[in-house]
């Protein structure tokens, strides 16, 4: 039973990548599933959400910005990143609600200037 992120890599400021987080050994798709991220130096700071129903909420600095959707399909959850800032890099997570996961290694996400 695991949550794997993915998808992470270098982008020039302005671009755009697309994360997944892939559930292994149970269904996703009644869970909320929370997209975090952690920057050097930083506290972990949640991104986005989203519940069973498709409700999405965003932290305001990446509203307009960043997507998150879910395929029950694949058994993914996905964060679209647009208009990617240098301060968008960090280390991203997911994990679901209830009953969190441990956390996997995470993504890194890098924008460069």
């Amino acid at each position: 039973v695991q949550l794997q992120a993915s998808g992470g890599g270098l982008v020039q400021a302005g671009g755009s990548l697309r994360l997944s987080c892939a559930a292994s050994g149970f269904m996703l798709y009644p869970y909320v599933v929370e997209w975090y991220r952690q920057a050097p130096g930083k506290q972990r700071e949640l991104v986005a959400t989203i519940t069973r129903d498709g409700s999405t909420n965003y932290v305001d600095s990446v509203k307009g910005r960043f997507t998150i959707f879910r395929d029950n399909a694949k058994n993914m959850v996905f964060l679209q990143m647009s208009s990617l800032k240098p301060e968008d890099t960090a280390v991203y997570y997911c994990n679901k609600r209830p009953a969190p996961l441990p956390d996997g290694q995470g993504t890194q996400v890098t924008v460069s200037s």
